[in-house]
C-alpha cells in the first residue's frame, strides 16, 4: 500500500440468481474499508444489468430504488476510471479507479465476462482472471481439470439444455446408470445452491433437471454420497497461494441449500473441523493445487465432501468469489486463521495491485527482425 489514498469501485447486485446474496456481500465489504486508506465508489447493477453509480447507491438497492447515475467503463486502457452520462450533454469524468472489487456472485460477475472487462481497460480488479473464473465457475469444465489433475471428485454426468428437452427419459437413463439415488442436479454454471435440488426418486429427477436447465444451458447430474459431511477451506493468494484452516458446515436441511444459507440462517458450522491431522493437510493440499491448475487468483472458498466412515476425500467446487459477508464461511475461516476481515479486505486490495503490476510485464507487441 502507498500512503496515498487509493480509490475502489465496489461493485455489487448483478444479472445472476445471486443478486441478492451480492448485496449482502457489498454491505460487509463496504463497512470495513477505511475511509483513511481508500476512496469509495458504489456501483450497482440491475437484475436487468443496468449500470448505476453516485451516492448510496446499496441502500437504494436493497430499498428496491435503481436510480442513479449511469457509470461507463471503457475497454480503452488509457481512459482509466469511469465516466458517467449526463443527459443528452454526453459523458462527464466520474472518478479516476486504482481497483476494482467486484462482488458479484454468479453469473456475469463470477464467471469470467466482467473480468474480460477490466482486462481490456488494463485496470487492477480484486479475484481472479478470465481463465481461473471461467473454468471454476463452470463445474463440469472444472470436474475434467481436477481428474487430469489427479484431485478425486464425485462422479458426475453434464448434459445439456437440449438433451432434457428432445428426450428426457433418454436423460434420466443415463443418471440412473451413473448411480443409485440420491443423485443431486444444479446449473454448471450458478453458485450459493441455487437451482440444485436433491433426487431421491425418478420423479425429483425429472422436475430436478427442469429446475437446473431453467439456470443454464448445461446441467450436472452429480452422484449424492452418503454419510457425508461438508468441509470448506479458504485460499489466499496469487502465484504462492495459501489455505485456512478447514472448517465443517452443519447443515439444518437436508443438504446446505439457499434456505440453509441465506433465509432461516440455522446452519451451523464447526471451525476448525474435527478431522485427522493428515486429513485436514489433504484437504488443504488439493485446495491449493486445485487453485493453481484453474491460475486461480485472489482468492477461492473449495468444497469438500469427506465419507463419515473413510475419510475419503473428494473435492465438490471452487467459488472464485465466495460468500463475502461477516458471517460468510471465506472470512469465517480466515479469521479462525488470524486474518481477521478488515485485514482480508486489505490484503485482497494489495493482491489486486500485485496482479496488475505482473499483467504490465507482459509484452503486448512484437516486431519482426525481418
Amino acid at each position: 500500500m502507498t500512503d496515498q489514498k487509493l480509490h475502489v469501485a465496489v461493485l455489487f447486485g448483478g444479472r445472476s440468481g445471486e443478486h441478492d446474496v451480492s448485496l449482502m456481500s457489498a454491505r460487509s465489504v463496504l463497512s470495513v474499508l477505511d475511509p483513511a486508506k481508500y476512496e469509495v465508489t458504489q456501483i450497482g447493477i440491475t437484475h436487468e444489468g443496468l449500470w448505476l453509480t453516485g451516492n448510496e447507491v446499496l441502500e437504494r438497492f436493497e430499498n428496491k430504488k435503481t436510480d442513479g447515475l449511469l457509470p461507463v467503463v471503457f475497454p480503452d486502457p488509457s481512459e482509466n476510471g469511469i465516466y458517467v452520462l449526463e443527459g443528452f450533454s454526453g459523458l462527464k469524468k466520474w472518478a479516476n479507479i486504482d481497483v476494482f472489487f467486484p462482488i458479484l456472485h454468479g453469473t456475469f460477475g463470477e464467471d469470467g465476462t466482467i473480468q474480460g472487462l477490466f482486462e481490456l481497460a488494463d485496470v487492477a480488479y480484486v479475484g481472479a482472471g478470465v481463465v481461473g473464473s471461467a473454468v471454476g465457475m463452470d463445474k463440469g469444465v472444472f470436474k475434467d481439470v481436477m481428474i487430469a489433475n489427479n484431485i478425486p471428485v464425485v462422479d458426475t454426468l453434464v448434459v445439456l439444455r437440449a438433451e432434457i428437452e428432445k428426450d428426457t427419459k433418454a436423460v434420466v437413463a443415463r443418471a440412473e446408470a451413473l448411480s443409485e439415488y440420491p443423485l443431486f442436479t444444479k446449473p454448471a454454471n450458478l453458485g450459493s445452491s441455487v437451482g440444485v435440488t436433491k433426487c431421491n426418486n425418478r420423479s425429483d429427477l425429472e422436475e430436478g433437471l427442469l429446475e437446473a436447465f431453467s439456470f443454464d444451458r448445461r446441467v450436472l447430474i452429480q452422484k449424492g454420497v452418503r454419510n457425508v459431511r461438508e468441509i470448506e477451506v479458504s485460499v489466499l493468494g496469487n502465484d504462492d497461494p495459501i489455505a485456512s484452516t478447514p472448517g465443517e458446515i452443519l447443515p439444518s436441511r437436508e443438504f446446505y441449500s439457499y434456505e440453509s444459507k441465506y433465509i432461516d440462517g440455522t446452519s451451523g458450522y464447526d471451525i476448525p473441523a474435527k478431522l485427522p491431522a493428515e486429513t485436514m493437510d489433504m484437504i488443504r493440499e488439493y485446495a491449493v493445487r486445485a487453485y493453481k491448475a484453474i491460475d486461480c487468483a485472489g482468492m477461492a472458498r473449495v468444497d469438500f465432501f469427506v465419507e463419515k466412515d473413510t475419510n475419503k476425500v473428494y473435492l465438490n467446487e471452487l467459488n472464485s468469489l465466495p460468500g463475502f459477508t461477516k458471517i460468510s464461511m471465506y472470512p469465517k475461516l480466515w479469521e479462525a486463521s488470524g486474518l481477521p476481515y478488515n485485514k482480508l479486505v486489505d490484503r485482497l486490495i494489495e493482491l489486486a495491485m500485485e496482479r496488475k503490476a505482473e499483467r504490465d510485464r507482459t509484452s503486448h507487441t512484437f516486431r519482426s527482425q525481418a
